[in-house]
């Protein structure tokens, strides 16, 4: 039994060692660093339509499993602190989950908790992605039809790294053993798939829509983190499930977002933003000082 168990921990090391690098690496990768004399040129994003959407899919699995071999050195100051966090929630998961148990299994709490975890169902966040792409066709809005498509990305390329890292980790559910959490023993607990599906669909939208409306930002990470305490609360997943789910799908978002958004978006929304400030319901506002009188202020004009 001892050797069984010795077996197990240097397995999980290894996982744990790939898991903090990858969730800090699809980030990483999509920072966009300085121009510097020797550096090479950044890449041009190549927006998402929906000819090149399964390539981009593709292309986007490649970039996310090769991402740890892109690594730099200030990377270590996320990794570390990450790192630790995750080993703390493992090692204290049976106590934090068991804690759920002596305090009773509240029905209450399991219903609000399986409700609220609905939210970050496959169904109704690939709903969400439809409603966003369906609306922008609609109206003609290429930022709604855009977020429609990156979101889907992200469903897609989570919801294929979640099912990868379960089949590898296979780690029991919270029900099973009295909340041993034990890894490679048939489970499918290790990460928790609602909350990288969320978090990587609430990151599209937040950078989507949060730079103009920071409500939208606030609300879609708040929905987020909703959806991924309810599969602790509801005794769906430990504390560390939830942690890597949740880093890996701001990850995935993050990192589809900077690969596929089309810049122009933003300098159309600027021209907009123009045109509505330059009509007659808008007054120009400038500057009026008078240093004769003494006096200051602020002149407006109507163009009609």
């Amino acid at each position: 039994m001892n050797i069984r168990h010795k077996t197990t921990r240097t397995e999980f090391s290894w996982l744990l060692y790939l898991v903090f690098i990858f969730v800090l690496s699809a980030p990483a990768s999509a920072q966009i660093t300085p121009a510097s004399p020797s550096a090479k040129p950044q890449p041009t994003p190549e927006p998402t339509t929906e000819k090149n959407f399964l390539n981009n899919i593709l292309k986007d699995q490649k970039g996310i499993w090769t991402s740890p071999f892109h690594l730099q050195r200030d990377d270590a100051e996320w990794i570390a602190p990450l790192g630790l966090s995750i080993a703390a929630l493992i090692a204290t998961d049976r106590h934090t989950s068991g804690e759920l148990v002596e305090n009773g299994d509240n029905r209450d709490r399991l219903r609000i908790s399986k409700d609220i975890s609905y939210a970050g169902s496959l169904y109704a966040l690939g709903g969400v992605s439809t409603l966003f792409y369906v609306t922008g066709r609609m109206r003609h809005d290429e930022r709604a039809k855009e977020t429609g498509l990156l979101a889907a990305e992200a469903l897609i390329n989570s919801t294929i790294v979640s099912q990868a890292l379960k089949g590898v980790s296979q780690r029991q559910r919270p029900q099973v053993d009295n909340s041993s959490g034990e890894f490679f023993d048939g489970g499918s607990a290790f990460p928790s798939g609602h909350a990288i599906n969320s978090w990587a669909l609430a990151t599209v939208v937040a950078y989507e829509y949060g730079p103009r409306h920071p409500v939208v930002r606030y609300a879609s990470y708040g929905l987020a983190t909703a959806i991924s305490i309810s599969r602790f609360t509801g005794r769906r997943h430990f504390l560390s499930d939830v942690l890597v789910g949740s880093a890996m799908g701001y990850g995935i978002g993050r990192y589809l977002y900077h690969q596929h958004h089309d810049p122009s978006l933003d300098a159309e929304n600027g021209k907009q933003i123009s045109r509505v400030l330059k009509s007659k319901f808008f007054p120009a506002i400038a500057p009026a000082f008078s240093r004769q009188s003494h006096s200051y202020g602020a002149s407006l004009a109507w163009n009609f």
